[in-house]
């Protein structure tokens, strides 16, 4: 685990005139359709060695925003001022000519023991006051995490909720012809930097899934043809052997404390739902239908299980106590509905809907009410949620004998659509918590 020292910029000097609880720039997410704030972000400011970070950092903080879709980052070359000190007073007039609300300042020095200290500070350019600022320490190669943390912070104090920026993805890497694919687990930040490889690629492996309390991950692994389910540490690399599951029919998932998995297994021509204890490694079974019931996920207060199951006669999702019990179907569109997962807000439910040869990324209410397509076509699966249940990544499947699985991602407006870059092919994302 990285480690980064946090702490607010000192503003002595200039507190007359800072006053951020009167500052009222702030965006409003929970309407249908936002327009996208204007925000400038000029080169942090550096000296030497340092220069070309403080160009690379505010890169990257820009980069993020722009890509959430609710801010507008303008184009350097408007920029009357460029390199500002963050120290000093910015001359808001030079911003709201170019029709700049937001400003984002920052330099970047070098501490006496080798690490970077970055400095930040976010202004409401009309009013003329600053809305936020901190201070960080950290080693020089940990300077994109450095500016993804900025980015949360900005996007924290405009929108009134927390970002997910500094937040990292595990998915499947398949590389190598479609008749003989390669597929390795791989980790990546969120937007496609730093990609790391987790497993070497001997076995098959599907389905990685994130711990939502321990940087741990839970995927399917296919060694001598024989399924397994292990639990990986990410920063260690320490890797252990949850249980064989000969009959399971999908990986498994966590428990919002992370003491739990649940999963599907199948037995006698029917699947059912089943919890385990991770550390009695005891099941508990949580369904008894003679149907396929699987794919199931906690909602975020651990209180109940969505699935899907066809006992209804075709693929619908249904939700129940994280004990078990009756079952209430929530879904009752057309077509087959697979793949949910809960919102960490607990406020919706993402799932996969099949109709007329197409696939859909689409959410809806947990009692099945407001449904809304977010994203479809050739084939689209496996939606993951970011930690602050706004944006949703999937996988999107490419025709043809060259063609593959993409990473999507997908806001809950459904218009702000964009491709997460990867090496080769890439499937089954699951995106991590917060890291900081």
């Amino acid at each position: 685990m990285t480690h980064l020292r946090v702490g607010a910029v000192a503003m002595a000097g200039l507190a007359a005139v800072v006053t951020p609880a009167s500052a009222e720039l702030n965006i409003d997410i929970s309407q249908g359709t936002v327009q996208p704030l204007p925000i400038a972000i000029p080169d942090f400011v550096g000296g030497g060695d340092t220069a070309q970070l403080g160009r690379d950092i505010a890169g990257v903080v820009s980069a993020d925003l722009k890509r959430s879709g609710l801010f507008a980052t303008l184009d350097p070359a408007s920029f009357i001022d460029r390199a500002i000190n963050p120290n000093a007073l910015p001359n808001f007039q030079n911003w709201r000519v170019i029709n700049a609300q937001a400003l984002v300042t920052g330099a970047i020095t070098r501490a006496p023991d080798g690490r970077l200290q970055a400095d930040f500070r976010l202004w409401d350019v009309f009013a003329g006051q600053q809305l936020t600022g901190q201070q960080f320490f950290t080693t020089p190669e940990n300077w994109r995490r450095v500016a993804h943390i900025i980015a949360d912070a900005i996007y924290e104090r405009l929108t009134g909720e927390k970002g997910y920026f500094d937040t990292r993805i595990v998915f499947v890497d398949e590389s190598g012809p479609k008749s003989a694919r390669v597929k390795r687990l791989a980790i990546m930040d969120q937007d496609g930097a730093n990609v790391r490889y987790l497993t070497k690629g001997q076995d098959l492996v599907l389905t990685p899934r994130f711990s939502p309390t321990t940087q741990e991950i839970t995927y399917m692994s296919f060694g001598n043809s024989d399924p397994r389910v292990y639990l990986l540490n990410i920063e260690t690399g320490q890797r252990e052997v949850v249980g064989n599951f000969p009959n399971m029919t999908f990986s498994p998932r966590f428990s919002p404390d992370g003491q739990r998995v649940v999963m599907s297994l199948e037995q006698g021509g029917n699947a059912n739902i089943y919890a385990m204890d991770l550390r009695s490694r005891a099941t508990t079974r949580l369904t008894d239908a003679a149907a396929i019931d699987t794919s199931p996920s906690y909602s975020p207060d651990g209180a109940r299980i969505v699935f899907e199951s066809d006992r209804g006669g075709n693929q619908q999702l249904y939700v129940m106590s994280a004990g078990g019990g009756p079952a209430q179907r929530i879904s009752f569109g057309q077509g087959r509905y697979s793949t949910p997962v809960w919102s960490p807000r607990g406020d919706l439910i993402a799932f996969t809907k099949q109709m007329g040869g197409r696939f859909a990324i689409g959410v809806m209410r947990p009692d099945g009410s407001g449904e809304r397509i977010l994203t479809e076509g050739y084939h689209n699966e496996g939606p993951t949620w970011a930690p602050n249940g706004r944006v949703i990544m999937f996988f999107r499947e490419t025709g043809g004998q060259t063609g593959g699985p993409q990473l999507w991602s997908v806001d809950l407006t459904g218009r702000n659509e964009l491709r997460i870059p990867t090496p080769s092919f890439g499937s089954d994302p699951a995106w991590s918590p917060l890291l900081n």
